[in-house]
């Protein structure tokens, strides 16, 4: 995309990429099954420290496609069934984003931390499921300690493998992480109940390529 974006569309590239993240988390935890290109796409946005744009986050708009269409569905229809834990687990991130935006300290701690797992990913090449226990790790050792937690719910079987574990809990920080991302671009739960078809207008522009 060759435009600048609008700060419209800004900020529902930065919705689609909570909502992909938190879409991607209902899989796991149902199925242990997720698309790579869009897990990889979004676990990376948690390496993004100086982005240049807010779609530099993604690597592109194209690595959020998934997001904007749930953003567009979402928006311009009733949740169906199958979408309602995704939502549940978005408002969840916004809320702990709202939690770690009081806390500098724990700020400063997940930023020096994500760093040290991207040196990480960059010297030995790790695959980016492996990088998961890393930011797992961040995740337990600072956003789990708020009171309020995400609870996700799925198959057990899938919940109780520690793989799939792992990816949940990086999955909710790249949530989060989008999450900031919406708040820098002025979102609020304003936004979402005042705009929500100019939104929906934007989301589909992304996904068209305009």
């Amino acid at each position: 995309m060759s435009a600048p974006l609008s700060r419209i569309q800004n900020r529902a590239l930065a919705l689609a990429g909570v909502l992909q993240a938190t879409w991607l988390v209902d899989r796991i935890a149902r199925t242990g099954m997720v698309d790579s290109a869009s897990f990889n796409a979004t676990i990376h946005s948690l390496f993004q420290f100086d982005p240049e744009s807010p779609a530099a986050v993604y690597g592109g708009t194209q690595h959020v496609q998934l997001g904007l269409r749930l953003l567009r569905e979402m928006l311009t229809g009733s949740p169906t069934e199958e979408q309602r834990p995704c939502i549940r687990y978005a408002l969840g991130a916004l809320h702990l984003q709202k939690q770690l935006d009081k806390r500098p300290d724990m700020q400063a701690t997940i930023h020096n931390r994500l760093q040290h797992a991207a040196k990480k990913l960059d010297h030995f090449s790790q695959d980016i499921n492996d990088i998961s226990s890393s930011i797992a790790a961040i995740y337990q050792d600072t956003i789990s300690h708020f009171r309020y937690r995400v609870q996700v719910t799925g198959s057990l079987q899938q919940l109780q493998n520690s793989n799939n574990a792992d990816r949940i809990r990086a999955l909710l920080m790249a949530a989060i992480r989008s999450a900031v991302l919406w708040r820098q671009l002025g979102g609020s739960r304003w936004q979402l109940l005042l705009h929500r078809k100019a939104l929906a207008q934007a989301a589909q522009q992304l996904l068209d390529g305009q």
